[in-house]
């Protein structure tokens, strides 16, 4: 029995050699946060080596493979190409701020995002999920003088049929018009909530430390202008975010709303009143009401001072709800798991470990250790059911 489990091991590295793909060994070295020449460290390779493997000028001989499994905590079959093969080289992941964090942390986070998006098309093969609905408005980067973001916020409105009043559950929102939300497993809670297009579907990865209900929904927001607006656009600059968080404003709070109830002073009563209602904080609303020109300048920092003097910058005054949970990916899970399919099986074929699958269709943040090496998830068969629609909760 061993000798037969070993047999089929090296016929697996055997075909993975065969066909290898280099893009999905960058993706797995980026998921695990190693640099070229740490890689080759650890495989007992050249970094020159390591280079030829991922730009697919040299393949690795089956017992690299086998090394390269051990290393980065995947299965053979993760270095087989597959039916998504997102164009990593031209996908723009929009992080919030490029200095803040390091290349590596901001290439372990996105490499997250493609996993995220392997384990969509292999929940699709079985499930119907809503079709991508993005409107798009290009923005020019270097324009800070127009309407345009705040023109873009009210064109999804407008296509998502969004009515007068609050926004609803915004993740759920985004989750109907075919958006992936996911949160980021605890490793990468250094880099903010991002987004990008990868081909497969337009995705948001949230940041699983912010365990705040109105900061969330604002990044949501944000999110979503950068998936409207810039898709071609280089990120992380200080108009390109200006402009996506104008769009979140204009998109929870519309000027045609707000500008006649927003005070003109700080009226605390009548501020929490509106961050109950609107699901945004007050230093949100402080801010909409001096971009509106309902509140003076003088004003506005008066009371961001008078924020900060109580503490209120860190958390504001009164209950938080839970933050808005995805349901798109776990939902899938569960429909599946009703008619015999395991969350092993499921994993197999997105070709991830059980714990990056639990961690990326997870309805709340996972907090465990996800990027060691992992247990082979063995070879079990699993049932096909075809493919069922996906119903879309209210």
């Amino acid at each position: 029995m061993v000798m037969e489990s070993l047999r089929r091991t090296e016929v697996q590295v055997g075909d993975a050699s065969r066909l290898f793909d280099g893009q999905r060994l960058t993706l797995a070295r980026q998921l695990v946060g190693l640099r070229k020449n740490a890689l080759a460290a650890k495989i007992d390779k050249s970094a020159t080596a390591v280079a030829a493997y991922e730009n697919n000028t040299k393949r690795p001989a089956p017992a690299t493979v086998a090394q390269l499994c051990l290393t980065l905590g995947v299965e053979p079959s993760f270095f087989l190409p597959g039916p998504h093969q997102p164009a990593v080289s031209n996908t723009i992941p929009h992080f919030r701020s490029l200095r803040s964090t390091t290349q590596l942390a901001r290439d372990q986070a996105f490499a997250y995002g493609m996993i995220a998006g392997d384990v969509g098309a292999a929940l699709e093969r079985h499930v119907e999920f809503p079709e991508s609905n993005i409107p798009r408005l290009s923005v020019d980067i270097d324009d800070e003088a127009s309407a345009l973001p705040e023109e873009a916020a009210r064109l999804l409105r407008k296509d998502w049929d969004i009515k007068v009043g609050p926004v609803g559950h915004l993740v759920r929102l985004a989750e109907n018009n075919g958006v992936v939300v996911v949160f980021s497993p605890a490793q990468t809670a250094a880099v903010d909530a991002y987004s990008f297009d990868d081909g497969y579907r337009p995705t948001i990865v949230l940041n699983p430390a912010k365990e705040d209900y109105y900061r969330q929904r604002f990044d949501v927001a944000h999110e979503l202008g950068h998936l409207v607006m810039h898709v071609d656009a280089e990120p992380g600059g200080r108009i390109v975010e200006n402009q996506a968080h104008r769009f979140a404003a204009e998109l929870l709070l519309p000027e045609d709303e707000l500008r006649d109830v927003l005070p003109n002073k700080a009226d605390w009563r009548v501020l929490a009143t509106l961050k109950e209602t609107y699901g945004v904080s007050l230093q949100a609303l402080l801010y909409r009401s001096r971009a509106l020109g309902v509140m003076s300048d003088v004003t506005y920092r008066n009371a961001i001072a008078y924020l900060s003097s109580k503490g209120w910058r860190r958390r504001e005054p009164g209950e938080m709800p839970a933050v808005e949970q995805p349901s798109l990916y776990p939902r899938a899970v569960e429909i599946l798991s009703g008619v015999g399919m395991s969350e092993m099986s499921l994993a197999r074929e997105a070709r991830v470990t059980p714990g990056l699958f639990r961690t990326v269709t997870a309805r709340v943040p996972v907090r465990e250790e996800l990027f060691l090496a992992a247990k082979p998830m063995g070879n079990q068969d699993h049932l096909d059911p075809g493919v069922i629609p996906l119903f879309q909760e209210k």
